[in-house]
């Protein structure tokens, strides 16, 4: 940051857009930019190449994958992840990052290019109208028409991705602006404000607690410190509550604390959704009781909950907006977890002991079952979980591919995983980019089908040209799996439009200058996985292993075939 007495404070001082721009950034503490350049913001990019000791800037291939390694590092340090682009294309690019951010509830700003404002109105080259086209899908959406007033937007926009619930925000940038100068003070960054309960609201959930034979908490959401995570695991032992953590939230709860309970969501263990339909107090702790949550809201009925709901959440917009809640508080993460600190049981909890069941369960979850072919993914997914560090971080794109990581791996804590809670592809290996560059002490490893990862491998290219060594791991059944098993559920024997014809990876990774094998059978995956390793650490930069297995094993529970069979059965009975 910045200091006080630096010249930038200096109202007198004529800068240029660009320059008041990226001087307003370093002031927030930002220290690294995802971009892929565009004539549209030039000043910034001059700006950056004159602070290009205090700000780095990765320069990505597509903006889609910038925009999702912005996105993730949001998610990995709590901080706003900072991307810019261009207008039109780039922005549209883009889009797919700004829409993660927002259904995950990440703290990002996106910076587009815009055309100049003389122009504005005349379908000229490239121009969007960005509030229309952002704004079902970031908390802010504006355009900077001044070139004095860059410092008041800059500063909004970062408390506004930070506050409640945390979000995308976009930032037009006119060039007349950016080219423009204007002698204007900097502006220090804001405190931090932390919605908290009321005292009536703890009162009221200790009585609901003192009342319970069956409670289950759920962690979840944004915004968690490693502070307010512990007085969670403190209240959880207190209490003796068993503890689940939302959808691809893995890293709000420690997987291997005796409390844990598991991954609420898709593919959950049936003792598990069990667990929660049967609960007679839920605790939804700052999280969404979302669809994969809930299993299509299945487990947790809408409007009215079989369960007792207390929901906590720093957005009072989504208190209700599914649920029914008995209590309802606006709290964030910090807010909460400090309000708790007060509550104790006053004897012990009848519920005694079902934490402990509850981690069993879980436990046993993690030994791996069989799978058809010469490849099991179960076995792979432990085989990593018994070797990696426990700061390991861990990102994932999406598909059927994702359920057995989320499976079968643990993650201890914050920064040890990152995934698209909305579900988009892609997401992996610019996630694994930022985490690295986050990280670069811990082991990164990227998960990815093949049809996701063939949605942004041209960052292979940033990762080789940023010297980061990762391990990226390609599970390869040559085709839209996810896709097939609805296919296969819904029109049986009718499969169409999901086959992918698929280059060869670990060729393709040794032409970035990366390592590169391919494993076809499980005894094979953990040596290649040293060797994997040992390169990337060694030489700083990326190893891929081609995973290829049968696709009929298409869940760590079921086949394809059984998918099938159960539906023609279905349709004639």
């Amino acid at each position: 940051m910045i200091p006080a007495g630096d010249n930038t404070m200096n109202p007198s001082a004529v800068r240029s857009g660009g320059e008041i721009l990226v001087r307003q950034l370093m002031i927030n503490g930002v220290r690294r930019v995802f971009m892929v350049a565009g004539e549209s913001f030039l000043p910034c990019i001059d700006s950056l190449y004159a602070h290009r000791d205090e700000i780095s800037t990765v320069s990505f291939r597509q903006e889609g994958g910038a925009a999702y390694a912005a996105e993730a590092h949001g998610k990995l340090t709590g901080e706003p992840g900072i991307c810019f682009v261009t207008r039109g294309p780039g922005a549209t690019n883009a889009s797919i990052g700004v829409h993660t951010a927002y259904q995950d509830g990440t703290p990002m700003i996106l910076f587009v290019g815009q055309i100049g404002s003389d122009t504005v109105e005349r379908d000229c080259f490239q121009e969007v109208d960005y509030r229309r086209m952002f704004g079902s899908m970031s908390k802010w959406v504006a355009s900077i028409d001044r070139t004095d007033r860059i410092p008041e937007y800059i500063a909004r926009a970062f408390q506004v991705a930070r506050s409640g619930r945390p979000g995308p925000v976009v930032l037009a940038l006119p060039e007349d602006v950016l080219w423009g100068q204007a002698s204007v003070p900097d502006v220090l960054p804001g405190a931090r404000a932390h919605a908290h309960p009321a005292p009536a609201e703890i009162t009221r959930l200790a009585e609901l607690l003192a009342q319970a034979e069956r409670p289950f908490m759920i962690v979840g959401g944004a915004g968690w410190t490693d502070e307010a995570l512990a007085k969670m695991r403190g209240f959880a032992e207190r209490f003796d509550l068993p503890v689940g953590v939302s959808w691809r939230r893995l890293e709000c709860f420690d997987n291997r604390h005796p409390n844990f309970a598991g991954h609420v969501g898709y593919g959950m263990d049936r003792k598990l959704a069990k667990r929660m339909e049967d609960s007679d107090l839920l605790l939804a702790v700052c999280t969404r009781l979302d669809e994969p949550t809930t299993e299509g809201y299945v487990h947790v009925t809408s409007p009215v909950p079989r369960q007792t709901l207390v929901h906590i959440h720093p957005d009072p917009n989504e208190l209700g907006r599914v649920y029914r809640a008995e209590l309802a508080m606006v709290a964030d993460p910090t807010g909460f977890s400090t309000a708790v600190t007060s509550l104790s049981p006053k004897a012990t909890p009848r519920w005694a002991g079902a934490a402990r069941t509850a981690n069993g369960e879980y436990q046993a979850t993690l030994k791996p079952g069989p799978m058809p072919g010469e490849t099991n993914l179960a076995e792979i997914s432990a085989s990593l979980r018994d070797r990696l560090p426990k700061d390991a971080c861990i990102t994932l794109g999406a598909g059927n591919f994702a359920l057995f990581p989320h499976r079968f791996l643990q993650f201890s804590g914050l920064g040890t995983q990152a995934s698209p809670v909305c579900g988009a592809m892609g997401y992996g290996l610019p996630g694994a980019i930022a985490a690295k560059l986050a990280f670069p002490e811990r082991v990164v490893i990227c998960y990815a089908g093949d049809g996701c990862f063939q949605m942004t491998m041209q960052e292979l290219g940033t990762a080789a040209q940023s010297k980061l060594g990762i391990v990226i791991l390609v599970f390869n059944n040559g085709m839209w799996g996810t896709i097939r098993q609805h296919q296969e559920r819904e029109y049986p024997a009718r499969v169409f439009g999901l086959s992918l014809t698929n280059p060869d990876f670990a060729t393709l990774v040794r032409a970035y200058g990366g390592h590169g094998e391919t494993v076809a059978q499980t005894p094979d995956f953990m040596p290649a996985f040293e060797r994997a390793l040992a390169f990337a650490e060694r030489e700083s930069m990326p190893a891929l292993i081609e995973v290829q297995y049968d696709p009929n094993g298409i869940t760590p529970d079921t086949t394809l075939a059984a998918v099938r069979d159960a539906a023609l059965a279905r349709a004639s009975a």
